[in-house]
């Protein structure tokens, strides 16, 4: 394949091969520029662009090995292709190591200019696969970055979203003199917030499509704490939990359950007014699964019974924990509730 109007430097200190090669290339379109010697060369392609450049291995001065190291330290340098004799393989091969496009051994007649032109079509064809290879890496790396960004800014309007409509229920929780109606409102804001937590754990973050647990339950055990601290409920949150990191659907389905599981805990496991603590854990479980556990030291569950307030809540720990392909589990033998997931990876 023909390179036209390809820029050749030729270096060698042979005069008339330099002629010979001069008018070989040209007649195959390519604007051929002749040095004598490694300084020459260097000089040469230090002030001029080059597409390619051929490098004879013996020069008197600066040899051939050595003008190939000082032309590669350069930023950016064209493609180099070592010009050897017949005899001198392992020459060719150290030029290789040594960062050389190719090599073309010298041959009588016009099998040498050739081979010397198959080595420039290769060596710039390589060339040009790589600047391809390279746009289209950058091009994709900048797309990556305005998805990232795009999917930071959603998530950042669903939590202010999320947060307007917990604000509007939070009011019209207020608006209420029916305790059961005002409960059930506070427990949707509860609800409305453990998602919310999620989205801005998301657009804070540097990863915008998986969510840090750790932090996550950290935050979301500090707001529901918060939130029942105002209601008269004053309990003691604690939490231990390993680094683990979920995708934004299973992230929101164990908020949930988390969410449901205290709300039950801070409704139920005590009597009004008696001290007690609610544990969360996670931990992992084997290489492949990680356990939530969500225990308290309260009344427990009477002996065949399910836990109480199994109506919307009970409903929604179900359905999250299909999601999430698996199930709550009670531990009958625990002094008060302890209810746990086992979730894979």
């Amino acid at each position: 394949m023909k390179e036209a109007n390809r820029r050749v430097l030729y270096v060698d200190d042979d005069e008339g091969l330099r002629r010979l090669v001069s008018r070989a290339l040209s007649r195959r379109g390519y604007d051929v520029v002749c040095a004598a010697s490694g300084e020459e060369g260097l000089s040469l392609s230090a002030a001029q662009a080059f597409d390619i450049i051929a490098l004879d291995h013996y020069m008197p001065g600066l040899g051939g090995f050595e003008t190939l190291t000082s032309l590669l330290a350069r930023a950016d340098p064209p493609p180099i292709v070592y010009v050897t004799g017949s005899e001198e393989t392992k020459v060719a091969v150290a030029a290789l190591k040594a960062g050389a496009s190719d090599y073309v051994v010298k041959t009588p007649g016009e099998a040498f200019f050739d081979l010397l032109e198959r080595a420039f079509s290769s060596a710039l064809t390589r060339v040009r696969l790589r600047r391809l290879a390279a746009e289209a890496e950058e091009a994709t790396r900048a797309s990556n970055q305005r998805l990232q960004a795009l999917l930071r800014e959603v998530n950042h309007r669903v939590a202010n979203s999320l947060q307007l409509v917990s604000a509007f229920v939070h009011l019209q929780a207020g608006a209420l003199k029916d305790e059961a109606a005002r409960a059930a409102l506070e427990d949707t804001q509860r609800r409305i917030a453990a998602i919310g937590q999620v989205h801005r754990r998301l657009y804070t973050s540097d990863d915008v499509e998986s969510v840090e647990m750790q932090a996550y339950l950290h935050g979301l055990l500090k707001e529901l704490q918060g939130s029942w601290d105002n209601a008269g409920s004053a309990r003691r949150l604690l939490l231990e939990a390993e680094p683990v990191r979920l995708d934004t659907d299973r992230a929101v389905s164990l908020g949930v359950i988390v969410n449901e599981l205290i709300t039950n805990a801070y409704k139920y496991a005590y009597a009004p007014g008696d001290p007690g603590e609610i544990r969360v854990r996670l931990a992992r479980e084997g290489e492949g699964a990680f356990r939530l556990t969500v225990e308290d030291d309260g009344r427990g569950l009477a002996d065949g019974a399910g836990p109480e307030g199994t109506g919307l809540g009970g409903r929604l720990i179900r359905a999250m924990g299909q999601s999430l392909r698996s199930k709550i589990e009670y531990d009958p033998a625990w002094r008060g509730v302890r209810a746990s997931i086992l979730v894979k990876l």
